[in-house]
């Protein structure tokens, strides 16, 4: 599949020329593979009339909100529409541009970063590990000390309501602190 950004080399208007030059600057830094089609150059009138008659979206600036067609950037997947700008825009913010291209299938059970990062930040990362190490001391045998010292891990999540990153990262540090002392006491036994 090839995907194809459309585009207008004889623009006047110069918001149509930024948002040209912002989606190849984005997908070369991207190394995604395109092919530029200028519906301005002699003989591609039937690429410029796809590109009108597919285009879902007509890609209205500030300067003119509601255009008679579908002004460039255009972007399409062999002959598969995907969007134009605003389109293509929101989609790279958000970080789901090869979607959006359809170069890549959607993943609806994908774990983001964004999740993992807020489900450490509420302390349940470290609830499974205090769970683990709980039944880690429990197999071994080992003292009631390793014990308490896991379920106080698991009664003490990071409070995604503290005031201040500052408190995070203590209530992080003394959770850290308690799993060491648990590891040390369970290494000695």
């Amino acid at each position: 599949m090839v995907l194809k950004v459309y585009v207008s080399g004889m623009s006047g208007n110069k918001e149509v020329k930024k948002r040209q030059q912002r989606v190849l600057m984005i997908l070369d830094s991207k190394n995604i593979q395109y092919d530029t089609v200028d519906i301005t150059e002699p003989g591609k009138e039937s690429e410029k009339e796809l590109m009108q008659n597919k285009s879902t979206s007509n890609g209205g600036t500030v300067s003119d909100p509601d255009p008679r067609h579908p002004l460039p950037p255009q972007l399409f997947n062999d002959d598969e529409y995907c969007g134009d700008y605003d389109a293509f825009d929101m989609a790279n913010e958000i970080d789901t541009l090869e979607v959006f291209l359809k170069l890549a299938p959607a993943d609806t059970t994908a774990v983001s970063t964004a999740q993992i990062e807020l489900k450490q930040e509420n302390g349940e990362a470290k609830k499974e590990e205090a769970e683990a190490e709980k039944e880690k001391a429990a197999e071994g045998g080992e003292g009631d000390e390793a014990t308490e010292k896991a379920e106080k891990l698991t009664a003490t999540p990071i409070s995604t309501s503290a005031s201040s990153d500052g408190e995070r990262h203590q209530a992080s540090e003394s959770l850290s602190e308690l799993l060491l002392d648990s590891e040390r006491a369970a290494a000695a036994q």
